[in-house]
């Protein structure tokens, strides 16, 4: 379908807000796992996906690193969403009542401090605004939940305390997947991502030859995950780079890459989000 974007979790979540943030006016598809997220977009239900893939104090999403290799779509776009927590209640409700919070189980460590301050007792939910729909139903002002500002305006809540993460640099990284890739034409005052999959044999040093390339010709790769066969040896690798495949260094690498690694597959190219020029300018 067009204008819809599918995305794992209950309105409101943030991979709800990222949708919002990206494609303004489009309509968010909510999918109960990531496998429907990626089902919705394979069967034409949604014109693109949402896929939180990173973040900065969980780590990556082992869920969406398991489908990635098998998925069968192309990455056309990255967005950086800031996880801004908010702790809320149901109306009428004061921090003072507050006795229980709910939220998802990276949410809450990382909202320690207020948690810690307040006494309450954590309780894990499968979704942040599926916590906060849960305390809307359950109308006890003595349940609260930390979710987003967008879950609290969805299902009535009032928010009792904004910004309750410990940490002001929370930030999760979301790939934006289509079935169809979108090469953006090279432009050399653009920044532009490329991300691949590729397997090496398993002899010493294949690894370190093939990945020689990226280095002599100065790319700079930015993430690379290996995935285990059912052996428990490294069968293949997710790579992100900066290049778009029309610049010569990166054809290089990719032509050395090539002498040592089998099954090299592009998942797409797509242009840089303004947060990683941001970060580097602030080291």
């Amino acid at each position: 379908m067009d204008n819809v974007i599918a995305f794992q979790g209950f309105p409101g979540a943030y991979s709800d807000m990222a949708c919002r943030a990206v494609y303004q006016g489009w309509t968010t598809l909510p999918c109960e796992t990531f496998d429907d997220a990626f089902s919705a977009l394979k069967d034409k239900k949604a014109a693109l996906a949402m896929i939180p893939v990173d973040n900065t104090l969980a780590g990556r999403v082992a869920d969406v690193h398991r489908l990635l290799p098998h998925s069968d779509v192309s990455i056309i776009g990255e967005h950086f969403q800031p996880i801004q927590h908010a702790l809320m209640g149901v109306k009428g409700a004061s921090i003072d009542d507050l006795q229980h919070v709910h939220s998802h189980i990276h949410a809450l460590p990382q909202c320690r401090n207020v948690i810690t301050e307040l006494g309450l007792k954590s309780h894990v939910h499968a979704d942040t605004a599926g916590a906060a729909q849960d305390i809307a139903e359950k109308g006890d002002k003595a349940h609260g939940a930390i979710a987003s500002s967008l879950a609290a305006e969805i299902y009535g809540l009032e928010i009792l305390r904004d910004d309750v993460q410990d940490a002001d640099h929370n930030t999760t990284r979301f790939l934006i997947l289509s079935r169809e890739a979108q090469v953006p034409a090279y432009d050399e005052n653009e920044t532009y991502m490329t991300s691949f999959f590729f397997s090496v044999r398993n002899i010493p040093a294949s690894l370190y030859k093939g990945l020689g390339g990226f280095a002599t010709n100065g790319v700079n790769m930015v993430k690379l995950e290996s995935y285990v066969d059912k052996n428990f040896q490294a069968a293949q690798f997710y790579a992100d780079v900066i290049g778009h495949p029309e610049e010569r260094p990166l054809q290089l690498a990719m032509e050395e890459l090539g002498f040592f690694a089998g099954d090299v597959s592009i998942m797409g190219t797509y242009k840089a989000h303004p947060f990683r020029s941001r970060e580097a300018s602030s080291k």
